[in-house]
């Protein structure tokens, strides 16, 4: 097993320290944004009774964009810290997300 092969499972505790970091920072930063927009501490989410459609997917959307923005960054510095260090790459090809 060569080490290209093997990388990727070594990749994977640091993905998931990352990922588990960007998820606790983008949660925060959705939370300062829906504060900065709506000046309410509380988002509404999906089952939030006394909210309406238009609130709760735009709350949906600007979380989502949050998140997603954020996983990429954090899975971009892990991905960039293992190439400086080891050289190599750690996904197996090129791709989208699984």
């Amino acid at each position: 097993m060569g080490k290209k092969q093997k990388l990727p499972l070594v990749y994977k505790p640091v993905g998931f320290m990352f990922g588990w970091a960007s998820g606790a920072l983008a949660g925060m930063a959705f939370r300062k944004v829906w504060k900065a927009i709506r000046h309410e501490d509380d988002a509404p989410d999906a089952l939030d009774r006394d909210r309406g459609w238009g609130e709760v997917l735009l709350a949906a959307a600007i979380q989502g964009a949050i998140f997603a923005a954020v996983r990429s960054a954090a899975d971009r510095t892990g991905a960039k810290a293992i190439e400086r260090s080891t050289g190599v790459w750690p996904a197996k090809e090129k791709g989208g997300r699984d």
